[in-house]
């Protein structure tokens, strides 16, 4: 069976779970977070990726997807397992059931608003970005047999909706494309990478040495250790996700991580040394 949660993504569990239509075709549905609005006069800066992260888990989770995937970095949150329904497009009484039409109905929000500004450059569509992480989506995607092509023709701005086509064909759709829904996202895409052309996996990453870590300290590799730690299923203390800034929630997942190698007292004290790190990466 393939992955349930798409390996390498942050886990946020909602809970919540529910069946999909599995008669039908498997698809994905795409979509933006247009979280603001900008211009090319005017662009803004793009929202943190943490601050979605805490919307969809906690005022925004009723219309929370499978994933945010933010297509500067890479970086990806999952929300519902692949066999699940999510939230993410309207889906009326007595209709198609757009949450769920497919083996897999996967929805993903990409962190994306026309004339984002990111490092000082602005960006007017999703096909103008880095796209890093997408291959590893697409990958996943295919992994529950959706196919690479977009049935409704690749998206534009404008609105292209056939119910015939929704409900007897698998692939990709915009929001622009699903049965009852007005909106036009996620405008032009980039274009798909080749199966079998995924980014190789890097090797482990180097220890920074204990002094990164602890109270008072910010820096990348605490973000790496978090996450890392949400990959090996030892997040649950966080409660947003990993960041920058070490907490106590760091602390507890790391002496969770410990504790499971076996070792206790000062082994198992929550602050990663080498060779927790080795483990952890390994």
């Amino acid at each position: 069976m393939p992955d349930l949660w798409l390996p390498g993504a942050e886990r946020h569990p909602l809970g919540d779970t529910a069946p999909t239509d599995t008669q039908c075709a498997p698809r994905v549905i795409w979509h933006i977070t247009w979280d603001k609005n900008a211009s090319s006069a005017r662009p803004a800066d793009l929202v943190p990726f943490d601050r979605l992260v805490a919307y969809f888990t906690g005022a925004g989770r009723s219309s929370a997807p499978h994933l945010l995937w933010d297509p500067f970095t890479g970086r990806i949150a999952q929300f519902y397992p692949a066999n699940s329904r999510s939230k993410s497009v309207v889906d009326l009484a007595g209709g198609t059931r757009t949450n769920r039409t497919g083996k897999v109905c996967l929805q993903v929000e990409t962190l994306f608003f026309p004339h984002c500004r990111v490092n000082g450059k602005s960006y007017a569509t999703v096909r103008d970005t880095p796209a890093k992480g997408l291959d590893k989506i697409l990958s996943w995607a295919r992994s529950w047999g959706v196919p690479d092509g977009w049935p409704m023709g690749s998206p534009s701005w404008s609105a292209n909706r056939n119910e015939d086509v929704w409900e007897t064909r698998g692939g990709h759709y915009g929001h622009s494309q699903t049965p009852e829904n007005t909106h036009t996202d996620p405008g032009p895409m980039p274009k798909w990478p080749a199966a079998g052309t995924e980014t190789p996996k890097p090797g482990p990453p180097r220890f920074p040495g204990r002094a990164a870590f602890g109270p008072g300290k910010s820096n990348g590799s605490i973000l790496l250790l978090g996450q890392q730690l949400v990959r090996r299923g030892y997040g649950r203390h966080y409660r947003v996700g990993p960041s920058r800034d070490w907490g106590e929630a760091d602390r507890l997942n790391v002496a969770a991580f410990q504790r499971a190698q076996g070792w206790s007292g000062t082994d198992a004290d929550g602050l990663p040394g080498p060779e927790t790190w080795r483990r952890l990466f390994a």
